[in-house]
């Protein structure tokens, strides 16, 4: 198993085929559907297109004292090109199960990724985006350091209900970033 990362409480790894099932599940729960992919969810890309062995692409998260899958986290280029060891900016993002939600999941291993990617991998920009109306990711973006950047309107086939408020563009450069420890 090539485990990405670790924290407190989660552990980011590869996905397998064995993770097939856990994210049909996920991707199936309208409420964690409800901000993403005009329900359309692509699990079997997530495990054969985005587990890359390096540091950039899609994790599945589960939880280490148990091993339960709580959902997957996205650290990848947002130049598909870029080099795989090494990147400018990358796109943070994460989707996890409703038991998961509530808990600090999602700031643990958005905030970690954020660290390493800076600390160690040479990223020199982190952006993520969510619907405007998505007042719970936005939280969870600021907490780990990221700034709104700007709301921007797109053209979609199947619009989300809330789509008419836009989009929220939030990023972090390098240089902004605090190292943890750093008072």
């Amino acid at each position: 198993m090539h485990v990405l990362l670790e924290t407190e409480r989660l552990r980011l790894r590869a996905f397998t085929g064995a993770d097939l099932d856990n994210l049909r599940d996920l991707h199936r729960d309208s409420q964690v559907m409800r901000f993403l992919d005009a329900g359309h969810p692509t699990p079997e890309l997530l495990v054969t297109q985005y587990a890359r062995p390096a540091h950039f692409g899609y994790w599945a998260a589960e939880e280490r004292a148990t091993g339960a899958f709580l959902g997957w986290f996205e650290f990848r280029p947002t130049d598909e090109n870029g080099e795989r060891e090494r990147t400018a900016e990358v796109e943070l993002g994460y989707r996890l199960r409703r038991a998961a939600w509530g808990k600090g999941y999602a700031t643990e291993g958005a905030r970690a990724l954020v660290d390493r990617g800076f600390g160690e991998w040479g990223v020199e920009r982190v952006m993520a985006t969510t619907m405007a109306v998505n007042t719970g990711s936005r939280r969870v973006l600021e907490k780990c350091g990221l700034r709104y950047v700007r709301t921007f309107h797109e053209e979609w086939a199947e619009p989300l209900p809330g789509a008419e408020h836009g989009d929220v563009e939030y990023a972090l450069m390098v240089g902004e970033w605090v190292r943890p420890g750093t008072p």
